[in-house]
């Protein structure tokens, strides 16, 4: 049974701790690739509009891929964060390899990397990552900000949505996630564009972005939990109060 009184102090701190670890999510690795990315992003930008929407496709298809391959899982989820940046680093290393086509074909390898690492961050809060609904909350967190320097609010919207268990249901949050994935993964594609060179680039932008949204999978689900605890509406409002209090953005619709 949820508590009526007001949050606790210790309440308090652990959303402050939360606020903390969002804020830290865009570290000094992360800005480092961003500044990278950022360089080469403009060439990117000048491919044909075909190109362009071959990511937003390939995105789709990665998260997609990504999302029934969890169903299949019955592994454990005990491997560490660090473990996973790791996988994802040697991944992207090879898909780097060959400049853009390997890279694209690398997308769903390290989307899936990516996907169980925010599985095993869910299972630290005690929820089932093969939990049909856990695994939709585990997808909502593609959606909650992008690591670019322009993009870096949590999206609480997802957060509070009720997501029905139907595959309407997981096609709708796919057409919202994946848009601003695909905004995210064009800047690891322009960083990987180049052969060979594209390696240590794809390693680099892989470590940074699994690191990211393993972060905003501690938000996500650290919330989910605080929400149980002590009522949804209670630590929400707590959470967007201390995000404006330091400044940092938010994004609620």
């Amino acid at each position: 049974m949820i508590p009526s009184e007001a949050l606790t102090g210790e309440a308090r701190a652990q959303i402050a701790a939360v606020v903390d670890r969002q804020r830290r999510a865009n570290g000094v690795l992360m800005k480092a690739i961003n500044y990278v990315g950022g360089q080469v992003e403009d060439g990117l930008k000048m491919l044909p509009a075909g190109t362009r929407a071959q990511v937003d496709r390939a995105a789709r298809r990665a998260l997609e891929a990504s999302y029934e391959a969890a169903s299949r899982s019955r592994g454990s989820y005990a491997g560490s964060d660090g473990a996973h940046r790791v996988m994802g680093a040697l991944s992207g290393a090879l898909g780097g390899l060959g400049g853009l086509p390997t890279a694209l074909a690398e997308l769903p390898i390290a989307t899936t990397i990516i996907f169980r690492a925010v599985q095993g961050v869910a299972a630290q809060y005690g929820e089932d990552p093969r939990d049909e609904a856990v695994r939709l909350e585990c997808l909502a967190v593609f959606g909650a900000g992008g690591p670019g320097a322009d993009d870096d609010g949590v999206n609480t919207s997802f957060f509070g949505a009720r997501i029905g268990l139907t595959g309407a249901a997981v096609h709708g949050l796919l057409g919202k996630v994946a848009p601003r994935f695909a905004a995210v993964l064009s800047q690891k594609l322009a960083s990987q564009a180049v052969p060979i060179l594209g390696a240590a680039a794809g390693a680099g932008t892989n470590y940074a972005f699994t690191d990211y949204y393993v972060a905003m999978a501690h938000v996500h689900f650290g919330l989910r939990k605080l929400a149980r605890e002590h009522g949804e509406t209670r630590v929400l409002d707590e959470f967007h109060s201390v995000l404006a209090a330091r400044q940092i953005p938010v994004k609620q619709a």
